[in-house]
């Protein structure tokens, strides 16, 4: 009884970090952010933003080369 109890612990748990490290997979997230947390239009567009200004950087470095 007591090895079932184990398993269906260990079970539920590996479950619960299985989904929590899934959902912030799919949301493009680092795994152990909180993936209740919303992503408002602002967060997603200041990371946009910040991508957009390092691959100008970087291709300004480049093209003075």
């Amino acid at each position: 009884m007591k090895r079932l109890k184990m398993l269906l612990l260990g079970s539920f748990l590996g479950l619960c970090v299985g989904l929590w490290f899934g959902v912030n997979i799919g949301k493009d997230q680092p795994l152990y952010s909180n993936p209740f947390d919303s992503n408002t239009l602002q967060k997603k567009a200041k990371r946009t933003a910040d991508e957009v200004l390092n691959d100008t950087k970087r291709a300004l470095r480049e093209s003075l080369e």
